[in-house]
């Protein structure tokens, strides 16, 4: 099927509409805890249980939502999807307490990854062959343009009004994603009807698993170095209060144009994109570590370790070479196995801060990350290759 460029656009723009309210509900709600957790009464370690609740929502509804959702068309998936976002975000804002908080935003975190995954998958079929990376690419330039725009605003929305009104944000925006989806994508394709079997077979094939696996532990890179930024820009330099917030935007600015060489990269070589941007991580975090307490530095470090963060793309396109039948299911893996790097990135960066290693440690935790992910990919890099003696099928 032929699309026209406008409705490419328009639908693209949809898609990049949700994946921006997505990325201001994640990012925003670490900066909002102070809030909520004043408001509630709890405890600031307690009111984290809401941020690693959203996580662990991801985790569960990627995976769950695209097996179960595979047998509705992909538009009609994609409107439900942000439909039930945005009614979950309402939830957050008129949470009563930490418990009916942490369900909202275990909801919340249930169609991140399906939305996030079908929608690139959905992108690239509007795009002509050599420009599908770029469709993947444009999708994923409202989560990072979220940490830019959105997350300051969102933060600056709960200062002065109350957190309450960030989710309240968030929900109008997913709103205006489901309608505008609705109004402008177009009909699905006629092909062979989709079902839970078909999906499941993703999770048969080596070359998907060791895709994620790459995503999984290199991407824990970034977020090893990110997680614990701000707390070292305060405690390990003299900077200024508001080097924060720009570390935190020009980081999002590297992010943004990441992505767009990254759609590049996968476009030239999905194995050789992945690499480089792999040893971009390496690179930025062993200077990161060099350059501690000199905050200057380490903002510019920062901004460059979000030039790498397009890494998804990359991987994107490789699991829709090998995916199969279970394309749906593996794009929604994908975002599951980064939020996996969420949680190992700065876990093993904690471990080495509480045995005393200081902060520089979690940029030499970020490099051991980004090259086991180098490791991984080189795995993943002989497991494709030809077998000796097999016969190639002519093209």
């Amino acid at each position: 099927m032929v699309y026209t460029d406008r409705q490419a656009r328009l639908t693209i723009l949809s898609l990049a509409l949700g994946a921006f309210a997505i990325g201001v509900t994640e990012f925003a709600a670490m900066g909002l805890l102070p809030y909520y957790a004043l408001d509630l009464g709890v405890t600031e370690p307690e009111a984290g249980f809401a941020v690693s609740g959203y996580a662990i929502g991801v985790v569960v509804g990627a995976p769950v939502l695209a097996v179960l959702g595979s047998m509705l068309p992909r538009k009609l998936l994609l409107v439900l999807l942000m439909a039930f976002f945005m009614l979950t975000n309402v939830l957050t804002a008129l949470a009563t307490g930490l418990d009916t908080l942490v369900i909202a935003r275990v909801l919340s975190g249930l169609p991140h990854g399906a939305f996030l995954g079908i929608g690139m998958l959905f992108a690239a079929e509007m795009m002509p062959q050599g420009r599908k990376a770029a469709g993947v690419a444009q999708v994923l330039m409202g989560l990072t343009i979220a940490n830019v725009i959105g997350v300051p605003a969102a933060g600056a929305i709960g200062q002065y009004f109350g957190w309450r009104w960030c989710f309240v944000l968030v929900a109008v925006i997913a709103a205006g994603s489901a309608l505008m989806i609705a109004r402008v994508a177009p009909e699905p394709q006629d092909g062979p009807a989709a079902s839970p079997l078909r999906e499941l077979s993703a999770l048969a094939n080596r070359a998907v698993w060791l895709t994620l696996a790459v995503g999984a532990v290199g991407f824990g890179a970034v977020f090893a170095v990110y997680s614990y930024f701000s707390a070292a820009l305060i405690s390990a330099t003299d900077a200024p209060a508001w080097a924060i917030p720009l570390a935190l935007s020009c980081f999002g600015i590297g992010a943004t144009a990441g992505n767009y060489y990254a759609g590049r990269l996968a476009a030239w070589s999905h194995f050789g994109g992945t690499l480089l941007l792999l040893i971009g991580m390496v690179v930025c975090s062993l200077i990161y570590a060099a350059v501690m307490g000199q905050w200057i530095a380490m903002i510019l470090v920062v901004m460059a370790l979000g030039l790498t963060a397009g890494l998804v793309i990359p991987l994107q396109m490789r699991l829709m070479d090998v995916a199969g039948e279970g394309q749906t299911l593996a794009a929604a893996l994908n975002h599951a196995a980064f939020n996996a790097a969420n949680a190992l990135g700065p876990w093993l960066a904690g471990m080495a801060l509480a045995a005393g290693h200081g902060f520089s440690a979690t940029g030499i935790v970020g490099a051991g990350l980004g090259a086991a992910g180098i490791a991984v990919l080189g795995l993943a890099w002989l497991d494709a290759r030809p077998r000796r003696g097999a016969v190639i099928p002519a093209e």
